[in-house]
């Protein structure tokens, strides 16, 4: 076990929180090893009750994976990524309509 002194803020311990995370990610990401999550490792945020993995500058221009749970996130974060790779020419997945157009 990591021997950790936590900082209070408002009554959280922010470092013993954030090991936590760091712990949790790495679990699901050893039990998925090949999940984008665990290839490309996103941030991870808490806003509010709601964790999200990000990759990416932003949540606008990155692959975003939302969730009450960093499992959760990291879940929707993969899903996310593989969607995105599925609708990019030239990857595995890619579907074009008969007039050579994405979908």
């Amino acid at each position: 076990m990591r021997n950790t002194k936590a900082v209070s803020w408002r009554g959280r311990h922010i470092l013993d929180q954030t090991l936590a995370a760091m712990d949790q990610m790495d679990s699901y990401c050893k039990a998925h090893p090949g999940n984008p999550s665990a290839v490309r490792r996103p941030q991870l945020l808490l806003r509010g009750q709601l964790w999200i993995a990000l990759l990416g500058p932003n949540m606008e221009e990155g692959i975003v994976g939302i969730g009450p749970t960093i499992e959760a996130a990291l879940r929707a974060f993969d899903t996310q990524y593989l969607t995105g790779l599925a609708r990019r020419p030239g990857t595995v997945g890619y579907f074009a309509n008969s007039s050579g157009s994405a979908d």
